[in-house]
């Protein structure tokens, strides 16, 4: 039988492991003006997240897509910004829009910080509220698929559907972070 005092300890020690790795996971970010709390931002990463998506981001066999490589390059095109707010998995997560906007600000600079473009605006929680407020419950396959598309079209074709094709986010954001 689980004592209280048992539960406590436990529940201390699992604080304390998840602590630890939100710091260890967010040390070399410079999140500076673009993320509140980076360590709050790792464990809600951790806690939301990475059960489907995996450690790395690396995605799940027939479920979470992969993010590196993919995630930041949304940004690039138009209404990729707002889908990436109102997938299901983000839009309905039980944390407040705060929270959010930090951890999708987190997950950019953590694994897609090379395919940021330089004019990059943070999220933030009015932006998060209004965008989560419409959730892509069953369109967001088709969603991904029709950004894809236009992310793998030519260059030539690209540049009057991306916004920024050839701007990099400062480097000075990445430290070596990003997950590709």
């Amino acid at each position: 039988m689980w004592s209280a005092r048992n539960i406590v300890a436990i529940t201390a020690a699992f604080v304390a492991a998840f602590g630890v790795s939100a710091r260890a996971y967010t040390a070399e970010l410079n999140t500076a003006n673009l993320v509140n709390n980076p360590q709050k931002a790792a464990l809600n990463w951790m806690m939301n997240c990475q059960g489907c998506h995996g450690v790395d981001a690396q995605g799940s066999p027939n479920g979470a897509p992969p993010m590196p490589g993919v995630v930041g390059k949304f940004l690039q095109v138009d209404g990729g910004r707002e889908y990436l707010a109102r997938v299901p998995g983000v839009a309905i997560s039980p944390i407040s829009d705060d929270e959010l906007a930090d951890l999708l600000n987190w997950m950019l600079l953590r694994f897609a910080c090379d395919d940021l473009p330089t004019n990059f605006k943070p999220y933030g929680a009015a932006e998060v509220s209004a965008l989560r407020a419409d959730v892509l419950i069953t369109q967001a396959m088709r969603e991904r698929e029709s950004l894809l598309a236009i992310l793998s079209t030519s260059d030539v074709k690209r540049k009057t559907s991306v916004k920024n094709t050839n701007a990099k986010a400062p480097s000075q954001y990445c430290g070596g972070a990003h997950g590709s």
